[in-house]
């Protein structure tokens, strides 16, 4: 097949199914297709031989059933981003973490329940880069006697970003590997699997949501790029922030709204009362990108049109595009990042430590590791590139490290010696060390049950100063604090906001900067 079915759900077409039932069952076919964008044919991992994949829709409170049959040759896994997984960890899809992968031919049925969440997430495959194409999204409404804390959307609608790469993604990963350098970047960012016009071959590939004139609609933004965090905006248009990471916040209106990979946002899109119909607005996104190194310095673009008639492409597209930041725009990020509280009201408290039992000090960067003999690396001086937590980098081991445990066979498979701080101290922001070699192994924190814990994520300039993404599964988190420069226990934590910060399951430590965060170690099995 040349194309692929188009994701353009609204979900007033899901809510008379969602009226009585409180068990979801989902049937997830992975399957080879051919997809053609920007004149390139790939063949692509699909679900259901959509791209992006079928939404998973449910109630707070409800339990899901997927079963996810593999066709393919490749294995696979279903993470399900930002679910909380409480004693579900079975269910939480990393490869040989917390599951071993399906294999070819096989099938594996996810059984979870949707507890304490509701606003968006998203699901992805959880093993090499098969989520470049395996994703989609995960909408979780109020339970059936609860209303939103905000106006109530005349519609809603999901908008989920990714990446095309005009070869199959995992040659490209594959290719990365094996040279020890950075992986290629994508050929285009797509707005629910369109590229939109500003991409060769792609006038016609062009996301396209129709609104009315003084309506609200709920728009549900999903980062599903690969690496990169994205700025997204509609000309002449503001949005008001309601929802992060299926967390309510304060609202808060903005011309312009950054999501890191993996992240998650509801806004509310006030459609103004006096245009006209057949006016026609550009939504675009693009990467923020602080660090050094290459990125995909693109644009992809849809249209917003008011009525129900035809909605061309502008004939001067670059000219109405919104005003989006600078690629570099870190002011801009800091900014928006502090505007983000969690909602704390008596029906949505907050439930942040006061006190902490295990603290924790993480450096995250680049690193070095040893070229293989006979090979070519492309890293610094002939190594290769290896990313790191305390010196550290995560070995991938053969067998799942929650099956180890429970067979109590965890010798040889992990260790639980990772180290609570950095060994050597340094300049984290400043001159790096000589020595930029990591340790790689698979070792782990091991955490008493319902303990109490502060992490403080370090950026470094090793190999030069990146913003890093950072997802916690099984668990969500509060971020207390964030800065730029090196990280002062003896000053910063006075600044920490204990009262409303905000939660989350995912959050982009700044480069050359740091976050705090806290969280009670409430789930057991979850890493």
């Amino acid at each position: 097949m040349a194309a692929v079915a188009v994701f353009l759900c609204v979900l007033s077409c899901f809510l008379p199914e969602l009226a009585f039932a409180k068990t979801r069952h989902y049937t997830f076919n992975i399957r080879y297709q051919n997809v053609t964008k920007l004149g390139h044919t790939v063949k692509v991992l699909t679900v259901n031989h959509q791209l992006p994949g079928p939404p998973l829709v449910a109630r707070e409170g409800d339990r899901v059933l997927i079963k996810v049959i593999n066709h393919v040759a490749e294995n696979v896994t279903i993470h399900w981003h930002g679910v909380r997984q409480l004693q579900t960890g079975w269910a939480d899809g990393p490869a040989y973490v917390t599951q071993c992968p399906i294999q070819t031919g096989q099938s594996y049925t996810y059984n979870f329940t949707l507890n304490g969440q509701r606003g968006t997430l998203l699901w992805h495959a959880h093993i090499s880069w098969l989520r470049a194409t395996i994703y989609g999204p995960i909408i979780i409404l109020p339970r059936r006697n609860e209303s939103y804390p905000f106006e109530k959307p005349y519609k809603q609608v999901p908008i989920i970003f990714g990446e095309w790469f005009n070869v199959n993604p995992e040659s490209v990963i594959q290719q990365a590997l094996q040279t020890g350098g950075g992986p290629n970047v994508s050929d285009a960012y797509t707005i629910n699997g369109l590229p939109g016009p500003l991409y060769n071959s792609s006038s016609k590939d062009t996301f396209k949501l129709k609104v009315k004139a003084g309506k609200t609609y709920l728009l549900r933004l999903i980062n599903a790029a690969l690496n990169d965090e994205l700025f997204f905006s509609i000309a002449n248009h503001s949005l008001t922030v309601v929802d992060v990471d299926a967390s309510y916040i304060k609202p808060f209106q903005t011309n312009v709204v950054l999501l890191s990979p993996g992240q998650t946002s509801n806004v509310l899109l006030k459609t103004n009362p006096n245009f006209p119909i057949n006016s026609t607005f550009l939504m675009a996104a693009r990467p923020y990108f602080a660090g050094q190194g290459t990125f995909d310095n693109s644009t992809t673009v849809g249209i917003l049109h008011y009525g129900p008639g035809h909605s061309p492409l502008p004939t001067s597209i670059t000219t109405l595009i919104p005003n989006l930041p600078a690629i570099n725009d870190t002011n801009f990020v800091a900014n928006f990042s502090r505007k983000l509280r969690s909602l704390a009201t008596a029906k949505f408290p907050v439930n942040v430590p006061q006190t902490v039992d295990k603290q924790f000090f993480f450096t995250v960067g680049l690193g070095t590791a040893p070229c293989p003999k006979n090979a070519t690396c492309q890293g610094p001086n002939g190594t290769k590139f290896a990313a790191s937590v305390n010196n550290i980098s995560f070995a991938l081991p053969s067998t799942a490290i929650m099956e180890a445990y429970f067979s109590r066979r965890a010798n040889g498979v992990y260790r639980t010696d990772f180290p609570v701080k950095p060994v050597f101290p340094f300049n984290y922001t400043g001159t790096p060390p000589n020595n930029t070699v990591v340790s790689n192994r698979t070792s782990l924190v091991v955490l008493p049950f319902n303990a109490s814990v502060e992490v403080v994520l370090q950026g470094t300039s090793i190999l030069g100063a990146e913003s890093h993404p950072l997802h916690l599964h099984g668990f969500n988190f509060y971020i207390v604090g964030e800065g730029f420069g090196n990280f002062d226990p003896n000053k910063d934590p006075a600044n920490f906001n204990l009262v409303d910060p905000v939660e989350r399951n995912t959050a982009g430590v700044p480069a050359a900067g740091w976050i705090a965060f806290r969280f009670f170690a409430d789930n057991p099995g979850e890493i």
